[in-house]
């Protein structure tokens, strides 16, 4: 295999999950925090999304206070609590097989740990996943900050290039670019064109769906 570290995203990398979880857990937000105001749209929620980041976004555009932005991520805890994302259709069977092959997989996603856990698990493949990094750790080391991959290298005892991100979405470019991992953009997800641009221009690859995934793990 060319690559022997998968560090994989998990919001419409692996699961299909923002359309069905994390866009309507919002706007139950916004219900509560600002009643009247227009909503965002789901293609505007991707595009903050991707740029300029989740957290920016409250502070600078919704101007959110950090109390705020602690009750957001409360409503988020509790709409997602006993909802489940369905993974991609070929994915888990992929990972499967590139983990039986001798490679190394870890985790790098904007969803808290245990619920990446859990939806792994509720798929019988709680084994697959060897390092999980989350939202639960410090700021300043989630995506787009190299820290996750340095500590991923380092636990797994390989060199940069023997491992690859995939991703759907800007901070993972910024992640690979800063730390010398390729990026292969998971373009399954989702299709928006100011997205799709930028990943197909940024990346090493940019993939339609799963088994172009495989073909270039195989």
């Amino acid at each position: 295999m060319k690559y022997k570290c998968l560090i994989l995203d998990h919001d419409d990398t692996a699961v299909h999950s923002t359309a069905t979880l994390h866009y309507p857990a919002h706007l139950e937000t916004l219900d509560k925090l600002r009643p009247g105001q227009k909503k965002i749209s789901l293609e505007g929620w991707f595009l903050k999304n991707f740029h300029p980041g989740i957290m920016e976004y409250m502070k600078d555009e919704l101007c959110f206070t950090e109390e705020e932005i602690l009750i957001e991520y409360q409503i988020w805890q509790d709409y997602v609590e006993g909802k489940f994302p369905e993974f991609y259709p070929g994915f888990l069977d992929t990972v499967r097989e590139f983990k039986e092959n001798g490679g190394r997989v870890a985790i790098v996603s904007h969803s808290n740990k245990d619920i990446i856990l859990r939806d792994y698990t509720r798929a019988g493949a709680e084994d697959i996943p060897e390092i999980i990094f989350g939202w639960d750790i410090d700021e300043s080391k989630r995506k787009p900050s190299v820290y996750p991959v340095e500590e991923i290298l380092k636990e797994f005892n390989m060199d940069r290039s023997e491992a690859i991100i995939i991703d759907d979405l800007k901070p993972a470019v910024i992640m690979g670019k800063n730390s010398g991992v390729d990026v292969a953009a998971a373009g399954w997800g989702h299709q928006i064109a100011e997205i799709t641009d930028y990943m197909k221009k940024n990346c090493r690859y940019y993939l339609t769906d799963i088994k172009e995934l495989r073909n270039i793990l195989f």
